[in-house]
Parts: C-alpha cells; structure tokens; sequence
C-alpha cells in the first residue's frame, strides 16, 4: 500500500467518524443555556404543576434552568403552536396535555399538525378521571346511573369543563358505549362545572381526579368509579368504569414533547433524565399525592400512543359530532 493510498484511508475513516464524534459532544453539552418548558394552560392546575416538578428536577441534574412558559388560550393550541413552530435545537419544549389528541378531531383548521410538527419526547404521569355525581342523585354505582339515566330520559345533566374538554369527551365516550343520553352543559373549566354539581345544578361529571379529590374525600361528591383500568391508588375503595363497562378506559395524561427536527441526542438525552426524575421517590410520591401514577415511556412507544389516542378521540367527537370554531 503506498504511502498515499494509507493516508488518503486514514483521512476517510477519520471523516466517517466525525459525525458519531459530532452528536456525542453535542449530548454532553446541551442544555449551555436555559431551557424553556411552554405549557399551554395557566398556572395553578395539575399540568402547571407537573411542569414545575419535572422543570425543578431538571434544572437540578441538567446544570441549567429549564423554565415553566405559561401560554394559555384557544383550547391549549396557542402553547401548542408555539412549540410547533420553535427552532428545533431542544430549548423549547411543551408540557403535553390529553387535548393534543382532541382538538385535532374538534378544529376544522389548526395552524400546525401535532403528529407533523411535535415529537413526544417521554410521557410523565397518568391521571384516571372520576366519574362521580351530585349528592341528590340517588345512584351509588355505575349499574345504579345508567339505569337511573335509561328512567330519566332528557333529565340527566352532565357537566364539563368546556366543548371538547377532556371531561367532555369522556362522558360522550360513556354515552357511545353504555347506550344512555345526557344533556351536556359546558361550563368555562373545571372549577366552576364541579361548584355546579356541589350545588346539585347539575348530576353528573366526569372530572380528572386531581381536581376532584378533596371535594370526593369531603363528602360533597360522590364517587361512582374511575376511567382508568384498574383502580387509583387515592381511592382504592372506587371501582373502575371497566368493571361494570368492559373495555372502558380513559386516562387524563401529560409528557414532554420538542419541535419534530429536534436532534436524535437531545430527545434521547431528555427522555433518559425525565425518566429517571420519575425513579425518584420524592417526584413519585408528589405525583401520586395529586391522584397520578407515574408513567415512564420510550420515545417510539410514547409516538404511538399519542397516534392511537388521537384516532381514538377523532372517532368519538365525530360520532358525536362535537365542533369547535
């Protein structure tokens, strides 16, 4: 081999290297400045907190401050869009709320398509929602409600947090698969639609349970059953809509997403440290005090839950023909 020929193969494996060598250093530096985490409702509510727990944890092992972007507005698509329409380079990251797999089947026209735009980077927490009634409501078991709802024809008001809200379109998923008719009443969030049923305005509400659970475990509610599959941890004693309704499940959920061109390490780097923030027992049992379990997914199966879900909300407000302008 000459002297040329070996130096003009060295030069060329160096060059195939460099790209390996390129991304590692880019991994081991980010973040060099801080991080936004956009998150599309206002402050004070389950996902403000969840994004404020996992933001303290990451700036404590990141080395640099990732910071809670409170964008709220348009049914959460403005903070959406936001994060959508961002440099791809990891400093601008979304809390990912349940309605990123809603509004697509609710809005007629989106400035931007989530499954295009937005990589899910890792799931955070599962929150089951509460299927529970007002006092004057004679019903103590989902056998007892339906059964009360098939007597009271047009009689029975299921309150929610808004048209297309995630209270909203799990009661209509309730109405698909148990046969029963309800008047829906939105009210402007979750707050003033559970004062409602407090005040026996209205007789039902399918609430996700970090919102209900001191008024449940105060005796001002009654809880029928949870969404989730098996049971909560916070109310054990709760059955499951799927114990009465096989199949049924709807789970309340946040996680963290990037714009779609985010570099392959960054997302890699983020999933790994969210990950593990949700091994620590402190962020654990935080998460399980506001009625959540947590739950650690890999980037491709946190991919293919958001499309799944997606298809599975578009198929419900389309068969109830929910629209929102």
């Amino acid at each position: 081999m000459t002297i040329i020929r070996r130096r003009f193969l060295q030069l060329a494996s160096a060059a195939a290297a460099l790209p390996a060598v390129s991304r590692l250093a880019h991994a081991e530096t980010y973040p060099a400045r801080p991080v936004h985490i956009v998150v599309p409702v206002p402050p004070g509510g389950a996902l403000d907190i969840t994004a404020r727990l996992i933001g303290n944890w990451l700036s404590q092992h990141m080395g640099q401050s990732f910071i809670v972007d409170n964008r709220p507005g348009g049914g959460t698509n403005i903070g959406v869009e936001v994060v959508a329409h961002a440099n791809a380079d990891g400093y601008t990251l979304l809390l990912m709320p349940q309605s990123v797999t809603i509004n697509p089947g609710l809005y007629k026209s989106l400035p931007f398509n989530f499954i295009r735009d937005v990589i899910p980077i890792s799931m955070i927490v599962q929150f089951p929602l509460v299927m529970e009634v007002s006092t004057a409501v004679p019903a103590k078991t989902v056998p007892e409600f339906i059964a009360y709802a098939k007597a009271n024809p047009g009689k029975v008001n299921m309150a929610s947090g808004g048209v297309g809200s995630p209270s909203h379109v799990v009661g209509e998923l309730f109405q698909q698969t148990t046969g029963i008719k309800m008047e829906h009443v939105p009210y402007h969030g979750g707050a003033p639609a559970l004062a409602a049923m407090m005040a026996n305005q209205v007789q039902v509400m399918f609430s996700p349970l970090p919102e209900s659970i001191a008024s449940i475990k105060a005796g001002k509610v009654r809880a029928l059953a949870v969404t989730s599959v098996k049971r909560a941890a916070e109310l054990p004693d709760t059955p499951a809509v799927a114990e009465t309704v096989p199949g049924f499940e709807a789970v309340s959920w946040n996680g963290i997403g990037a714009p779609k061109k985010t570099p392959a390490d960054i997302v890699a780097k983020l999933n790994k440290e969210i990950n593990t923030a949700l091994a620590d027992p402190a962020i654990k049992t935080r998460l399980t005090q506001l009625g959540g379990t947590p739950s650690p997914l890999s980037t491709p199966a946190f991919e293919q839950f958001i499309v799944s879900e997606t298809k599975k909300w578009g198929d419900v407000v389309h068969k109830a023909g929910i629209t929102v302008q």
